[in-house]
């Protein structure tokens, strides 16, 4: 099924009529979050809905059909498995504490594939496919059917978050809440606003995100918020001296390796993240922001896109990979 026709059927089991809350139209309990539902068990949304379980919350995780939910269960499964065995060998719990632990996080984490069954959630993050067009049509649907004192979060990395706000019909309780890959293990998160953000939504926003253990940066609604603003044109900075041949992959990796400190290169990281990734999200901020000059889509970008060598996933791009292994790099140069 096309994904558009898998998001549907989640909202397919709800008959349209007007849902009926009594809800004050303050905002002060927002920061008393206690039912989170999660949208997306994909590679990002089945970490958001651990964590939060994990911090104590109780979690709705819902995807569009079954057997997306049975994956992304299964990856919580795994990883929360990773987590509670890694304490016990490092003593820090007993296998009896442990097993509670893994036992008491699941039991926290309820599934479903209708979005409807979230109505009476707390707080809603979105972890869907980075198309906006797909999300502003999912928040559409969303917003009739949820109670009016929810707020919704988006986990977009580039799309504009006041399209999605707006589409919603609660910009005022909108916000984007940007994880990084993979969410168990990076500390941070960004916590984007809007002109129609009510500041008690990003308050309560950032003061969750500080209780499931994030280091919380907030930023307004620019294209890529902070990380990806700054590092998509670094990366594309280092595709361009590839094009002009002005340096190897090798030494362009190495150089920011050893030079700036870095944990890996810039190529090495292209590889990592995907390159039909970074090339989605350049094109998107190049057709709405063409006068912008740090906006750039390299050749050698759209050449390996269009030759099906997205990086680490498909086990070419600038690199050779073997899994999650990296080898050497597609030409010919070799780190010192």
């Amino acid at each position: 099924l096309k994904v558009t026709s898998c998001i549907a059927k989640m909202f397919s089991k709800f008959r349209v009529q007007a849902v009926s809350f009594s809800v004050a139209r303050t905002v002060r309990s927002f920061s008393q979050f206690k039912k989170v539902g999660v949208v997306g068990l994909g590679l990002m949304g089945h970490g958001v809905a651990q964590v939060t379980a994990a911090a104590g919350y109780q979690v709705l995780a819902i995807e569009a059909k079954p057997e997306a939910l049975a994956v992304g269960m299964k990856r919580i499964e795994d990883s929360l498995s990773k987590v509670v065995a890694r304490s016990v060998k490092t003593g820090k719990e007993t296998p009896e504490g442990a097993k509670k632990t893994y036992d008491d996080i699941m039991g926290r984490i309820t599934t479903s594939t209708n979005v409807a069954d979230a109505a009476d959630c707390d707080l809603i993050i979105e972890a869907i496919i980075e198309k906006e067009d797909i999300k502003i049509d999912f928040y559409k649907k969303l917003g009739p059917l949820i109670k009016p004192s929810c707020v919704f979060a988006s986990n977009t990395s580039s799309l504009a978050i006041t399209n999605m706000a707006v589409a919603s019909g609660r910009a005022d309780k909108f916000v984007g809440l940007h994880f990084f890959n993979p969410v168990q293990v990076m500390k941070l998160v960004e916590v984007i606003k809007t002109t129609h953000t009510n500041p008690e939504t990003v308050k309560a926003v950032a003061e969750f995100g500080t209780k499931i253990g994030k280091s919380v940066v907030h930023c307004g609604d620019t294209p890529g918020f902070i990380v990806n603003r700054l590092l998509v044109p670094f990366l594309c900075q280092a595709m361009l001296m590839i094009d002009r041949g002005d340096a190897t992959t090798a030494d362009i990796d190495l150089s920011m390796q050893l030079g700036a400190g870095h944990p890996m290169g810039p190529l090495h990281l292209m590889d990592y993240i995907g390159i039909d990734t970074a090339l989605s999200i350049v094109t998107g901020w190049r057709q709405n922001f063409p006068d912008e000059p740090a906006f750039v889509i390299p050749k050698c970008l759209s050449d390996k896109v269009a030759a099906g060598n997205l990086g680490r996933k498909t086990g070419k791009g600038f690199y050779n990979w073997d899994g999650d292994k990296v080898l050497d790099a597609i030409d010919g140069s070799s780190k010192k």
